[in-house]
């Protein structure tokens, strides 16, 4: 599957075995760690990025794809998908190496992404929860037709500190 964003040298598509060092040179870096769950490593090691590789090739429900950027996988976004009460629910994830924030690739990869997945039957909402001190991808999530639907307070503990995060969603017919 290849996604064409808005912007023509950024498509969103399948992660290759040879997207490995673009994985390891972006990933492994403290400011993108900071704001991604604890499913995502730090330091970032080759172990991590071949676990990550297999995760990213599954068949399940999920769509796992790779951020490419000017002919490179420079980043990763997906929509995992809930297996229980919340079937209908997609929890959507980015990230972007640090040598292309504040370029509109994020935004225009969430945009694609979210178009497709709620196109899907699978999916009726995409969910997505920011740390509260990320506001670059509150406004990413914005731009991409999120709504802001509360902040759940005290609920994450990243870096050392317990923090908000703040949730965003996006439904097919709003």
């Amino acid at each position: 599957m290849y996604l064409p964003t808005e912007l023509p040298h950024c498509v969103l598509r399948p992660w290759r075995a040879e997207d490995k060092p673009a994985l390891l040179w972006y990933a492994n870096n403290r400011k993108v760690w900071r704001n991604l769950t604890g499913m995502f490593p730090h330091p970032y090691a080759e172990a991590d990025a071949d676990r990550w590789l297999a995760v990213a090739a599954s068949s399940d429900a999920s769509i796992y794809l790779a951020i490419e950027a000017r002919g490179q996988a420079a980043g990763s976004i997906s929509v995992i998908a809930d297996e229980n009460t919340g079937q209908h629910t997609g929890q959507i994830g980015y990230w972007l190496g640090e040598p292309l924030w504040g370029q509109g690739i994020a935004t225009a990869s969430v945009r694609s992404l979210a178009a497709y997945a709620l196109a899907r039957p699978r999916f009726e909402r995409l969910e997505a929860q920011v740390l509260a001190w990320n506001p670059p991808s509150m406004r990413v999530l914005e731009k991409a037709g999120f709504t802001r639907e509360g902040v759940l307070r005290q609920n994450v503990f990243k870096d050392g500190d317990l923090i908000d995060s703040v949730m965003y969603a996006r439904v097919r017919n709003a």
